[in-house]
């Protein structure tokens, strides 16, 4: 009975120790870092264009739907576009290299590509405008 007793004891002052185990399912707080966009924006001149509803929109559509790209505009009459996009995802290169892979890289083609200036305005409703 003495055995018992003592075993019992012993048990106790080892189940009560206050050290807390974290529980299987809690969630790790990890520490998040944010980079900051930096936004570029490119004038192209776009070759093989023969049409504005096949060629230049369907352009536009590709590249907006790029991962970086905010802002994709492709006109038909002057063969030029113009992209703004996330500098630290994308560069000039890459979009470039994107629209002359578009339809299998046989039609559409480059010929120059320079940066522009990217000028945001602000507004009286704090909306920002890019001109």
């Amino acid at each position: 009975m003495k055995k018992l007793i003592v075993l019992l004891l012993v048990f106790t002052a080892f189940s009560c120790n206050e050290t807390k185990k974290k529980p299987m399912n809690a969630k790790v707080e990890t520490e998040k870092t944010e980079v900051v966009a930096n936004y570029k924006s490119i004038e192209v001149e776009i070759e093989g264009m023969t049409c504005e509803i096949g060629c230049a929109r369907l352009i536009q559509s590709k590249l907006s739907k790029v991962e970086g790209v905010t802002y994709a505009k492709v006109n038909f009459e002057s063969k030029k576009g113009i992209f703004t996009f996330d500098s630290n995802k994308l560069d000039k290169a890459a979009i470039t290299e994107k629209i002359s892979n578009i339809a299998g890289g046989d039609l559409y083609s480059v010929s120059r590509a320079s940066e522009i200036a990217l000028i945001v305005k602000g507004t009286d409703n704090d909306n920002d405008t890019i001109e």
